[in-house]
């Protein structure tokens, strides 16, 4: 794991320059594309510029750093997509020019079918918010919000955990997002997932400790 301080959240009031040297990863699936960007900034010192729904079931995720950092993190996301069964494709953009940039930069989306966001931009981590205290983030995944919503009933009877998200890729796929310490987290989504596979498809039951500051941004405000 780096040793360097995270990079400050860009300002997103407006597109950011065009970095000369940026990543993109694109995984399927929220709970692995999160985990991906976590084993990511963990490994190096890298900073998440935005991610966005790809209308395949999946999340493309922008990174920006140096050439040594940024490809080491595709090295840790690449490992952590094979401990996901899941498939990264990542590539290192050198020298980008400037004419290209507002293709690969997005602007604020919302998609009604869905309602919700397509682009996902870092927020300011609050103090309430921080990895200090919260010590673990828990994934469900499903694909059926019948087996989501019984999962995470299950889970959150089984264990002192909170709810700080739901999130939703289109196509029945939904992810709900649950807090707390490491052993209640672990439990509550051991107990949530084994009630799926009567209601639904399980695409993803995870645990992350200590989530790193990239996917605390991702986090809705409060």
């Amino acid at each position: 794991m780096s040793s360097n301080a995270p990079l400050p959240p860009p300002a997103v009031s407006e597109p950011p320059p065009c970095p000369r040297t940026m990543a993109v990863l694109e995984v399927a699936g929220f709970t692995a594309a999160v985990a991906v960007l976590d084993a990511a900034q963990k490994a190096a010192h890298v900073r998440l510029l935005q991610a966005e729904l790809n209308d395949l079931l999946g999340l493309v995720i922008k990174l920006v750093g140096d050439r040594a950092s940024l490809d080491a993190a595709i090295d840790a996301a690449h490992a952590q997509a094979a401990i996901m069964h899941t498939r990264v494709l990542a590539r290192v953009l050198d020298g980008l020019p400037e004419t290209a940039w507002p293709a690969i930069w997005s602007l604020p989306e919302f998609n009604p079918l869905i309602a919700q966001d397509v682009v996902l931009l870092p927020q300011e981590i609050s103090p309430a918010m921080t990895n200090a205290s919260i010590p673990a983030l828990g994934f469900i995944e499903t694909q059926g919000f019948t087996a989501v919503f019984e999962a995470i009933d299950t889970a959150c009877k089984a264990a002192d955990v909170q709810v700080v998200a739901k999130e939703k890729l289109g196509g029945g796929y939904v992810t709900i997002v649950i807090q707390g310490d490491v052993a209640a987290v672990k439990a509550a989504i051991d107990a949530g997932s084994a009630k799926v596979e009567s209601l639904g498809k399980l695409i993803a039951a995870h645990v992350i400790a200590r989530p790193s500051d990239a996917v605390m941004s991702l986090l809705p405000k409060g």
